[in-house]
């Protein structure tokens, strides 16, 4: 996802809380079924340097978990937090297959 707009409207859909992030998925409601995935850190989190590490980390959790466990045709946001950077990649992953399984719910 690249607008804001579209941001703003998955704001309104499912919030799954973890420690390192949080996911929000908004079922889209249209007939086209690919997954879009959204990645925001904030600058409370710390510099450049670590904001843009976090989303290296989130892109490639997407990519080996999303296939699996992701909701087809949904908008998926990450949104990084402060813990989640000294998070283990293994921790981290669980966490996002957790959240994937309770926003589904």
């Amino acid at each position: 996802m690249t607008q804001r707009k579209d941001y703003l409207a998955a704001n309104a859909g499912k919030r799954a809380p973890m420690p390192g992030f949080v996911l929000i998925v908004r079922r889209r409601d249209d007939a086209d079924a690919t997954m879009r995935i959204g990645i925001t850190v904030s600058k409370k989190v710390g510099n450049a340097v670590i904001r843009n590490r976090m989303k290296r980390r989130f892109r490639a959790l997407v990519r080996d978990v999303l296939p699996v466990a992701g909701v087809p045709g949904a908008d998926h946001v990450l949104i990084g937090r402060a813990s989640g950077i000294e998070r283990d990649y293994a921790a981290l992953k669980a966490e996002l297959a957790k959240a994937l399984a309770k926003v589904q719910r």
